[in-house]
């Protein structure tokens, strides 16, 4: 078996309206100026370092923006630029919500069960609700539409719809993986905050990691339900992944990622042999400049020689107590061998690094013949959509731009163009 991770394509309408309540970089940023163009092509980038590591890599595409149905819902009438003119007259926060391109984050698009973890040997992939914050809860609709079509076999796949609202799911953001390797049957820990977990809203809640785990037909001594610490969301960790990731056997944290770090640690060692944990102490990597640079939301993957690779934010490179204590894990007698870095600062001013761009589906070479062809890529279709980014998407996306009729259509002309370079029937997304 193998991992492939699908990277969310950054849409045309990649802009900073601030949206994310906890989301540190979100809020410093608000009111900015993006660059949708250069978002995107980041992001591709990243694809293409992917593939030259020799890992499969696949693509999720932009959700359709403004997201006219879901304004016609909240009452506004007429044509779509009817629609989107009384939105912005009326209620402006609405467009904005209707505008967000957040959906690029494909880490919170579902949390996915690998067929060796599940009780009828599929691969199970349940869609986030994503209900604590509006501009995401509007997404799980077309993240649906898009899951049952790239997986659609029924033999190796089952892709659920979101679960009810009152319900927050965040997806695989906060969720890991952890066994000998990605064909073993592995312990998967569902990372979740207490509601009351100080000035910012806990994401994921108990309950919903609980029912994803139930509907995934996984056994109770494969799942280990974990509290994410106070401190952490409080300093701006909004999922999991912004302050621990893992890969097979490795599970790459910060000390203070955990609300009781000791009972995480020794109940993983009891129920994972050989799996090894490397931890950044508070000392030498504080919470600050771990989530500044966001250096837990790398990439962490198994390359072709066994070795393991992080794939770092640049900002992870240009924070100095964080390189210093990276270089020195490199060096160290554990799986972790290089350090790849790649440029995505517009996701990254938005709240979102390396591994927020991403999504892991974990599959046997059947299961992988059987994902629709049109969601993976090699270098051709590299090539393809660079040059649609390049010639359709926005330069720039100024906040009063959002109320201009020319951005909704140039938004919905690039989308409609790149699915159908891509193969892409109208309507099938």
């Amino acid at each position: 078996m193998r991992e492939i991770n699908f990277d969310g394509l950054v849409g045309p309408s990649h802009n900073y309206a601030g949206l994310s309540l906890g989301n540190i970089a979100s809020a410093k940023n608000a009111g900015g100026v993006s660059a949708p163009r250069a978002a995107a092509l980041q992001g591709l980038a990243k694809m293409r370092r992917m593939l030259a590591l020799g890992l499969p890599q696949g693509v999720f595409l932009p959700h359709a923006r403004p997201d006219i149905d879901w304004l016609r819902a909240l009452g506004f009438t007429g044509d779509d630029a009817g629609v989107c003119r009384a939105a912005w007259a009326q209620e402006p926060a609405l467009l904005r919500n209707a505008m967000s391109a957040s959906a690029m984050w494909t880490a919170n698009a579902a949390t996915v069960s690998p067929a060796p973890d599940t009780r009828d040997g599929r691969c199970h992939l349940s869609v986030a609700n994503l209900s604590t914050m509006l501009h995401r809860s509007i997404e799980h609709d077309q993240t649906f539409r898009q899951l049952r079509l790239a997986f659609a076999d029924p033999r190796h796949f089952a892709v659920h719809p979101a679960l009810p609202a009152g319900l927050g799911d965040e997806g695989a953001a906060n969720f890991m993986r952890i066994g000998r390797s990605h064909a073993d049957r592995s312990l998967e820990m569902f990372v979740y905050g207490e509601r009351s977990s100080g000035p910012f809203p806990a994401r994921q809640h108990r309950a919903a990691s609980a029912a994803v785990a139930r509907r995934h037909g996984l056994a109770e001594g494969d799942i280990a339900l974990v509290r994410q610490s106070d401190v952490a969301i409080a300093a701006g960790a909004f999922h999991n992944d912004v302050v621990a990731v893992a890969n097979e056997n490795v599970l790459f944290t910060h000390e203070h990622a955990f609300a009781d770090r000791d009972t995480v640690y020794r109940d993983l060692l009891a129920r994972v042999p050989g799996a090894v944990i490397i931890e950044a102490p508070a000392g030498r990597v504080s919470l600050d400049a771990a989530i500044r640079s966001y250096l837990f939301n790398s990439q962490l993957v198994t390359l072709a020689a066994g070795e393991m690779a992080l794939v770092l934010p640049l900002e992870a490179r240009e924070t100095p107590e964080v390189w210093a204590w990276l270089e020195e894990v490199r060096a160290a007698d554990n799986p972790i061998a290089h350090l790849e870095v790649v440029d995505v600062r517009e996701s990254m001013r938005n709240g979102g690094g390396p591994a927020c761009l991403r999504l892991r589906i974990t599959v046997d070479a059947e299961a992988e013949a059987a994902i629709d062809p049109r969601f993976l890529l090699d270098e051709r279709r590299c090539d393809l959509i660079e040059a649609e980014v390049a010639r359709l998407w926005p330069e720039l996306i100024a906040p009063d731009d959002l109320g201009e009729a020319d951005l909704w259509h140039q938004c919905q002309t690039a989308r409609a163009a790149l699915l159908s370079a891509l193969g892409f029937q109208a309507g099938e997304l």
